[in-house]
């Protein structure tokens, strides 16, 4: 493997300054003010091609930097759910067969980012419309819930 490769390191926020932070094992959305620390996400480019479709984006893995956790789409009551999962991110990289629950199509709407799941098509991360709740899984886009994120390199 080439030892180059790594993943891109980004501070995420949506359009009403709702920062992602890391609390305990859960993703959550509180507003932007000097005692929050926001968490810094990891981006990586899935290497399998099973699941390429140019329309909808690039496929990621998506996980947080320094840490072995990384976003997981898990079925829950039957409705796709975000959680963390333990798993290294370039574990995840490196494996020639990539697994589906960690994949995300990430796409550009002008200076935003969005996160589509690539197992649930038409699902999208978003902050919870009630502030310091966990990141959600929407299929209502930019209704109730702001699926459009503001990526902060920290490369």
């Amino acid at each position: 493997m080439n030892p180059e490769v790594a993943p891109k390191s980004y501070v995420i926020h949506d359009s009403q300054k709702m920062m992602w932070v890391l609390s305990g094992n859960s993703l959550i959305a509180p507003p932007l003010s000097r005692s929050v620390k926001p968490v810094t996400l990891a981006l990586i480019a899935c290497r399998d091609t099973e699941f390429g479709d140019e329309k909808k984006g690039n496929v990621v893995y998506l996980g947080i930097k320094e840490k072995e956790l990384c976003l997981f789409c898990a079925e829950i009551q039957g409705k796709p759910t975000l959680q963390l999962k333990e798993k290294n991110i370039m574990d995840l990289y490196t494996e020639n067969k990539a697994e589906k629950p960690f994949l995300f199509f990430h796409n550009k709407e002008g200076s935003t980012s969005l996160f589509q799941l690539v197992s649930y098509p038409g699902w999208f991360t978003a902050p919870s419309s009630t502030s310091g709740q966990p990141i959600i899984l929407t299929q209502e886009r930019n209704k109730t819930n702001n699926t459009n994120f503001y990526l902060y390199s920290v490369n």
